[in-house]
């Protein structure tokens, strides 16, 4: 091999690292075009006065502070640097801040994923695969701690999956990732249930000798990740505090976004499965049962709550990546050895103009836009109404309490479920649903409710309409207000 075609490899091979940057950059300008719709649930309100609320008192909250049902009991936040990471870039640039922050832990995301693949796909496969789980994430990728969280987890996942394939076992050095991840989003609890199925991918085919030593390595590892997770403010209680989402057990499939998938139309994510099986039927892939057992638990996991697609979406493409570059013949070598001074100049210099691209577009774009939350989560006259009234007890819609709390007022339920519990929320979905609407006057009743802020196209409204002692005052396109027909007439507005 001549000189010159030995530094023109090295070359093209410093470029390729650039293409997982060039596909972030994509990413992040795409959803920066797109910000007003990463705005769209009223989660993001709670979580950034959350954050504001850490930031003010330089400590994190152990018990419940914006409710007027649950004052005092016992929560904790597993979100809280993502909270805070939300709150400071509000504060800094408004709506701009989190729509900018959740670009860019997608753009990360994809970037991660695109370099993990490479090690066995041809880079446009591994480009393909990128934009296919984020066209199947696109329904959950949000301002909320979660999409911080992604790259993470990719990272993480990527981590033990590259450990599966040498028949090795992690590097202790990757677990501070654990701890960031259970620092951002209660989620963490996905990456330790990972370590078994991939450690058992570790061990398939070895002789029974080499298989008890490197289960006992991995058996360590998880230990010691287990440890690494309560690495957190709240230490061991965080891992708790992750856990009871998942004991919700009926309130799961009445949220929608711990809901099964519905098929009863055509989805991005059935369309992903039938790609999967007719990948699976033309190319012969042939996998061994701990990969089969890990593609199936991430199968079952986003068919169960839709929450979870994000993780099918991202984590497929590493478990099946080797299997597959094997079938395509595509084994890599090692080209980065040898490099010399301009390949590393064609890197840094284009690492630095994508990077400088994308700031100038975000720059320019963000001069003339205004992010702005989606209207319909945040019903703004009629709170206005509810405060010149001086309600104090609202029951209000699941969906209008982040907007509740952001404006200081106490709610009766917001998206933190695991802190009202399951009966608690089914009670109040049931009644404010039709689906109990005798629940409805207890609730009023035993809660002492002043008056209630209900979503203007559900069935509570028309419910309370037909109540004995509760009268309509206000109602517009996205909200409704009843009060108690005792209540001062004197401050009550005209309907419109």
């Amino acid at each position: 091999m001549s000189l010159s075609f030995a530094s023109s490899m090295a070359v093209q091979s410093r470029a390729r690292a650039l293409v997982p940057l060039c596909v972030g950059a994509g990413a992040y300008l795409f959803f920066l075009y797109v910000g007003d719709t990463l705005l769209q649930d009223s989660d993001s309100f709670w979580q950034i006065k959350i954050g504001q609320w850490i930031l003010d008192h330089r400590a994190l909250p152990t018990t419940d502070i914006y409710s007027f049902t649950r004052p005092g009991a016992p929560w904790v936040s597993t979100s809280w640097l993502s909270q805070v990471a939300f709150a400071l870039s509000y504060t800094q640039w408004g709506w701009a801040g989190p729509v900018i922050l959740t670009a860019l832990a997608v753009a990360l995301s994809a970037a991660i994923l695109v370099d993990l693949l490479d090690a066995h796909l041809e880079m446009p496969r591994s480009v393909l695969f990128a934009m296919l789980a984020i066209v199947l994430s696109l329904h959950h990728i949000l301002a909320r701690p979660h999409i911080l969280a992604l790259p993470v987890m990719i990272a993480w996942a990527g981590m033990l999956m590259n450990a599966a394939d040498r028949r090795g076992t992690p590097s202790w050095a990757f677990l501070p990732l654990m701890s960031l991840w259970a620092n951002l989003h209660g989620g963490f609890v996905l990456g330790l249930a990972l370590i078994g199925p991939m450690a058992f991918v570790a061990l398939w085919g070895l002789d029974s000798g080499k298989q008890v030593r490197l289960l006992l390595r991995w058996f360590l590892f998880g230990v010691a990740a287990l440890a690494a997770c309560c690495v957190t403010p709240y230490g061991w209680r965080t891992l708790l505090g992750a856990t009871n989402i998942l004991n919700l057990g009926e309130l799961l499939t009445v949220i929608s976004e711990w809901s099964p998938v519905n098929f009863a139309s055509f989805n991005a994510f059935e369309g992903a499965l039938f790609g999967l099986i007719a990948l699976g039927l033309y190319r012969g892939m042939t996998l061994s049962p701990p990969r089969i057992l890990l593609v199936l638990l991430l199968t079952w996991m986003a068919l169960t709550h839709v929450r979870s697609i994000e993780a099918f979406a991202f984590l497929v493409p590493l478990v099946l990546a080797k299997p597959l570059g094997e079938r395509f013949s595509q084994a890599q070598a090692d080209t980065h050895a040898g490099a010399g001074t301009l390949a590393r100049y064609v890197t840094a210099v284009g690492a630095l103009m994508i990077v400088a691209a994308a700031w100038t577009s975000s720059s320019l774009f963000m001069s003339h836009h205004r992010f702005n939350f989606t209207m319909d989560q945040t019903p703004v006259a009629a709170l206005d109404l509810l405060e010149k009234r001086g309600a104090k007890r609202i029951f209000n819609a699941y969906k209008f309490g982040g907007y509740l709390i952001e404006r200081d007022i106490p709610v009766f339920v917001d998206g933190r479920a695991e802190l009202y519990g399951e009966k608690f929320v089914m009670d109040f979905f049931n009644a404010t649903e039709g689906r109990k609407p005798a629940l409805l006057p207890r609730l009023l009743d035993e809660h002492r409710i002043d008056a209630t802020l209900l979503v203007a196209d559900s069935p509570g409204p028309q419910i309370l309409d037909h109540l004995k002692g509760w009268k309509r005052i206000y109602s517009d396109s996205i909200a409704v207000i009843h009060v108690r027909d005792d209540a001062d007439e004197t401050a009550a507005a005209p309907s419109k």
